[in-house]
């Protein structure tokens, strides 16, 4: 992973906020939202984030979607959909309803010790990338970890060309070891595309006012050079692969209620 500055200032514009506010405005009229605030709370807080991030960093929407797919899609309700409280540690994926359980788990297992987690929407491994975030809760909020894949994503579209090769590298910088992500990758994005999402997703970026974002820092100052969100093992070979539906097999699901 390369050290670099995505801006040296950032644009005038309002603030995160209000653009949230616009999303969640605009989600609901095109439908993308329950009616309900209290039902914004599990797949839709990956996809809202995603939309966000993708419009402040200047990524793809279908890209940081399918990224998020890929690593936390599950099946509901006969969708596909990204979940934010997912963890992953020791080679088992867990999701959990809320984000009260996803947090208990995560301080369990940094009470033992553990601290390769990977964590939420993007699956961003802690012991990897934790020094970007300002406490290991932070990287289970969905706007935040959005935020830092979409600029890893962007460092990494800069420097292999294409976004399915920045998608690859997520995974792993090693082409052979990364195949099989690209693949579901491809997939789940060409899937947005045929079902109408991402176009949506792209008008909402289209009607949203122009965010303010904070890119003037050293996003990814002092990361380690070849860790990915996934951490790679001493082979080259990714341990963690998207939980669920994504590029590996996953024989160990844990549901917690």
């Amino acid at each position: 992973m390369k050290n670099s500055r995505l801006s040296t200032a950032p644009p005038p514009g309002p603030g995160p906020n209000r653009l949230c506010r616009a999303l969640v405005i605009a989600l609901l009229a095109l439908g993308l939202l329950p009616a309900a605030w209290p039902a914004f709370a599990r797949p839709e807080l990956c996809e809202a984030a995603a939309a966000q991030a993708a419009q402040e960093v200047g990524v793809p929407t279908d890209v940081l979607l399918a990224i998020a797919l890929t690593e936390t899609g599950r099946g509901r309700d006969g969708r596909m959909r990204p979940w934010p409280w997912a963890a992953n540690t020791d080679g088992r994926g867990h999701w959990f309803d809320s984000r009260d359980a996803a947090l208990a788990f995560l301080r369990d297992t940094l009470a033992r010790g553990q601290r390769s987690i990977d964590l939420g929407c993007f699956q961003i491994n802690l012991r990897w990338h934790g020094m970007h975030f300002a406490t290991p809760e932070a990287i289970l909020d969905p706007i935040t970890s959005a935020r830092y894949a979409a600029r890893h994503l962007f460092n990494l579209h800069r420097e292999f060309g294409t976004w399915e090769a920045a998608a690859g590298a997520y995974h792993s910088r090693t082409p052979r070891h990364n195949a099989r992500y690209r693949a579901r990758f491809a997939e789940l994005r060409a899937g947005l595309h045929g079902r109408g999402v991402a176009a949506r997703l792209d008008e909402v970026r289209t009607h949203a006012p122009r965010p303010a974002p904070s890119l003037a820092t050293p996003l990814l100052a002092g990361a380690p050079r070849g860790a990915s969100l996934v951490p790679v093992s001493a082979s080259g070979d990714a341990d963690r692969s998207a939980l669920g539906t994504g590029a590996g097999t996953r024989p160990f699901i844990v549901m917690h209620p």
